[in-house]
């Protein structure tokens, strides 16, 4: 199996040398050019956007080898063009490694997800360019070839999912894996962020602002100018221009200038095309700083939301422990607390278990419901009937059914829920008949129907 010309003794040997010598330069390259976080020249940044296009060629190339080696076994002429392939998926590497960098060096990004995706593109290539020159050794090297391409695809995986973290977020390719396949892998279970000042007006209204907005540039995973904002304390110290924030200050920090400038200005932010912030958020964002920028207050002088009052407490499940923990491993979920202090209540995360969660189960966690302050039911099999349930979880607070079966033949259920104030029913198929119990709920302000035949119309479409 894996069989191929090899390679003439003279030629083997220049194209070792000259793999050594790439395969140094690519290792020392982090070295001369540091990640910093800072920008650079504007054309690293156009080259290196190309990117995402580029990458695509040696992943396909990468897997078809493989593919090409085993069919070689009843077809050998198929083993040559295995070579061809292998060869040309050193260019690609080569090419999107470049880019990769250019990206990434051009537009001052760093962290810890984009170090480890620049380290394992440069290990990637150096491993491909391996599998191609020991593929056409002489000798015993030439069986090291089997395992070393193993080793290629297990790095190609790895490295993919790196650099699919930095775009789609840390749990893109392992949210919904399997439970048993997750605690395999040691990758545990979905954690909810908890805040030592879990009721703040920065807890509830700005850190989730800067969390859909900024975080994903300014994270622990990948930091442009050394800034990052998912925490508190990152965002007060600020990045390598110095303070984004200064208490009592709003016209001199910069991360209020730099979300108020036109969006077709360079330092706009968000940046990469997203859309700019709201009136409101931009209003509870100058508003926080102006009165100190404090991780602790719960309200501020002049802005007034029905939930700043403070959160009710959801008593004492201490006792409930071991049950909870019996239900977790069964239902394959996770009931997290929202912090330190367990009268805050829990949050019910199914991610684990997807599609298995349905009705049924939800009703297993009634026992629970007095203490489940969040519930995230996205893509699971709640059905409408389920909806009679979720009218029991007294404490619920926020409540996702995007992507579930719902019609909202069930939505008077939610009425009951007095604090209900966060409720997204996107992709589902609710309609704005469906929903015109929720109008008569006072504390509901966020309420999510996208890509529902209940979404309002375009601006300008109405009655089109």
């Amino acid at each position: 199996m894996f069989k191929a010309k090899a390679l003439a003794p003279g030629a083997g040997k220049s194209l070792w040398a000259t793999a050594f010598v790439v395969s140094v330069l690519l290792l020392i390259l982090p070295f001369v050019f540091r990640l910093d976080g800072k920008p650079h020249a504007d054309w690293q940044q156009f080259l290196g956007r190309f990117h995402p296009l580029v990458v695509h060629l040696p992943i396909g190339l990468i897997l078809l080898v493989p593919i090409l080696e085993i069919a070689g076994r009843y077809r050998p002429a198929l083993l040559e063009g295995a070579m061809f392939v292998l060869s040309l998926s050193v260019v690609c590497c080569l090419l999107a490694l470049v880019l990769g960098y250019l990206l990434a060096y051009g537009s001052g990004d760093a962290g810890a997800g984009v170090a480890r995706h620049m380290w394992g593109g440069i290990a990637l290539t150096i491993g491909v360019l391996g599998c191609a020159l020991v593929r056409g050794s002489f000798g015993g090297a030439r069986g090291l070839y089997p395992y070393m391409l193993a080793c290629v695809l297990g790095l190609l995986a790895w490295t993919a999912h790196q650099g699919g973290s930095l775009t789609h977020g840390d749990k893109y390719l392992t949210e919904y894996m399997p439970s048993p396949l997750k605690r395999m892998m040691g990758l545990g279970t979905v954690q909810a962020k908890a805040f030592d000042y879990p009721d703040s007006f920065y807890a509830r209204h700005i850190y989730p602002i800067l969390d859909s907005n900024c975080v994903v540039c300014h994270g622990e995973q990948k930091v442009k100018g050394h800034l990052r904002l998912d925490t508190y304390d990152h965002l007060m110290r600020g990045g390598s221009d110095g303070a984004v924030v200064i208490p009592g200050k709003p016209d001199r920090s910069t991360l209020l200038k730099r979300i108020t400038l036109p969006p077709s200005d360079k330092k706009f932010m968000p940046s990469d095309g997203r859309p700019a912030l709201k009136p409101e958020e931009i209003a509870w964002i100058r508003a926080w700083i102006q009165q100190g920028a404090s991780e602790q207050v719960r309200s501020l002088v002049g802005i007034y939301l029905p939930d700043d009052e403070p959160l009710p407490q959801v008593g004492d499940y201490s006792a409930l422990m071991p049950e909870i923990a019996r239900t977790e491993k069964a239902e394959g979920i996770t009931l997290v607390p929202v912090s330190r202090n367990l009268g805050d209540g829990l949050i019910l995360n199914t991610a684990d278990a997807g599609s298995k969660f349905g009705d049924q189960q939800l009703a297993s966690l009634l026992p629970f419901a007095p203490y489940i302050v969040e519930a995230e039911l996205a893509r699971t099999s709640v059905t409408d009937a389920g909806l009679a349930t979720l009218g029991k979880f007294s404490h619920l607070r926020a409540l996702h059914l995007d992507g579930t079966s719902i019609t909202g033949s069930g939505l008077a259920n939610l009425t009951q829920l007095t604090q209900l104030n966060y409720l997204n029913l996107s992709e589902t198929k609710v309609t704005q008949a469906s929903i015109t119990p929720l109008t008569a709920m006072k504390t509901l302000r966020h309420l999510y129907l996208y890509d529902t035949p209940a979404q309002p119309a375009p601006a300008g479409k109405q009655g089109q």
